[in-house]
C-alpha cells in the first residue's frame, strides 16, 4: 500500500523494523507492476544469493518474488500455501496458484489447504500443516487493541455492524459497488454501520457519485490502523467485508461475518457457521442478507484448533533452519 494509513501506520504500531529496502514501484498495471518488481527483485537477490526466499499470501510481489526465486534456483518457501477459490478471474488466485507450483517449501493454514495442494499434485513431503500466522498476531497484540472510532462515534460494542470493502471484483463494478453501497444504506438504518475506505474504494465511490449519498447511519471514515481494527472487529455485532484475512480477523474476534463475493478461500469458517458467503447482485439481496446474518447469528461460538493455536510463526522459523 501507498497510503501511509495502509502501511506506515502498521510498522508504527506493531514496533515492525524498516525494511532494508524498498523497491519504490508505486502504482501501474497488474503487468507492469508485477514485471517490474521482478526485474527488481532479481538484482537484489542475485546480490544477497539467500538460502531461502519467504513469501507470503497472495499479492502481486508475492508472485513477483516467486518467479525471481525459481529463475535463480533459490529455495522459496510460500507461506498460506494451499487457499483455493477456485475463481481464475480473480488476479489473487492466480498469484497464489502459480506460486504454489513454484515453491520448494509450502506451509500451509489449514487442513483443507493440505488437500486442495494434494489435488494438484503437489508433492506431500514438501507440504507443513503450520497454522495461520496472522492468529499469531492477532493473539500477540489483542490485549493492547483499543478503539478510539467508537468513542468518536457514540458507539456502543454490539451495537453496530462493520465494513470493508476494497476487491476490483466489487470496487470496479459500478453494478456491485452500487448494491454493496445501497445495501449497506437500508442495513444501517436498523444497525449502524461502520466503514473505513478503502483508498481505492474511496476513488470508485467518487467516480460513480456515491459519496454524497451516504446517510448518518453508514459512517464512512478514514482507514484504520492495525490495532484498531482488531478492537472494531471484536466490538462489532457483525462484519461484512471482502477482504480474506479480515473473514479470519472476524473469527478470531468472536464475531460472525458476511463475505460480499461469490466464492471464499476461508472455507472451514463457512462450513462451522461463522460466515456466509452473500454474492452482491442487488442492493437487496445485501440488506436482507445482513440482516438474516445478525439474527442468525451463532449462539455458541464454535471452539477447536483451525489455525494452529497461534504457534505458525515458530513452526515456520523451526522449519525454514533446519533446511525444510
Amino acid at each position: 500500500h501507498y497510503d501511509d494509513n495502509m502501511s506506515r501506520v502498521f510498522f508504527e504500531e506493531l514496533g515492525i523494523q524498516e525494511p532494508d529496502e524498498n523497491l519504490n514501484i508505486s502504482a501501474a498495471s497488474q503487468g507492469a507492476m508485477t514485471g517490474r518488481m521482478l526485474e527488481a527483485l532479481e538484482t537484489r537477490l542475485i546480490e544477497a544469493a539467500p538460502d531461502w526466499v519467504v513469501v507470503y499470501g497472495d499479492t502481486n510481489s508475492t508472485l513477483a518474488a516467486a518467479l525471481a526465486a525459481a529463475k535463480l534456483h533459490i529455495p522459496l518457501a510460500h507461506v498460506e500455501a494451499g487457499l483455493r477459490s477456485y475463481n481464475r478471474r480473480m488476479p489473487e488466485e492466480i498469484n497464489r496458484v502459480v506460486t504454489d507450483h513454484l515453491s520448494d517449501l509450502l506451509l500451509v493454514p489449514t487442513e483443507t489447504a493440505i488437500g486442495n495442494l494434494e489435488r494438484e499434485g503437489s508433492d506431500r513431503a514438501t507440504i507443513h500443516l503450520v497454522g495461520d500466522v496472522m492468529f499469531d498476531s492477532v493473539r500477540f497484540f489483542s490485549e493492547t487493541a483499543q478503539s478510539v472510532t467508537l468513542n468518536r462515534l457514540h458507539l456502543g460494542s454490539k451495537r453496530f455492524a462493520l465494513a470493508t470493502i476494497h476487491r476490483a471484483e466489487n470496487t470496479d463494478d459500478t453494478t456491485r459497488l452500487r448494491a454493496i453501497m445501497d445495501g449497506l444504506s437500508a442495513f444501517s438504518k436498523g444497525c449502524p454501520v461502520v466503514f473505513p475506505v478503502h483508498p481505492r474504494t474511496a476513488m470508485a465511490l467518487e467516480a460513480c457519485g456515491w459519496v454524497n449519498a451516504s446517510p448518518a447511519s453508514l459512517r464512512l471514515v478514514d482507514p484504520v490502523g492495525y490495532l484498531e481494527m482488531i478492537a472494531l472487529e471484536r466490538a462489532a455485532a457483525l462484519v461484512v467485508t471482502d477482504s480474506g484475512g479480515v473473514q479470519k480477523e472476524a473469527f478470531f474476534a468472536g464475531t460472525p461475518c458476511v463475505t460480499l463475493r461469490d466464492e471464499t478461500e476461508w472455507v472451514e469458517l463457512v462450513e462451522i457457521g461463522v460466515n456466509r458467503v452473500l454474492p452482491p447482485t442487488g442492493p437487496s439481496i445485501v440488506s436482507d442478507g445482513l440482516a438474516a446474518a445478525l439474527d442468525q447469528a451463532p449462539k455458541v461460538w464454535p471452539t477447536g484448533d483451525l489455525y494452529g493455536g497461534g504457534q505458525a510463526g515458530p513452526r515456520i522459523a523451526e522449519i525454514l533452519c533446519r533446511g525444510g
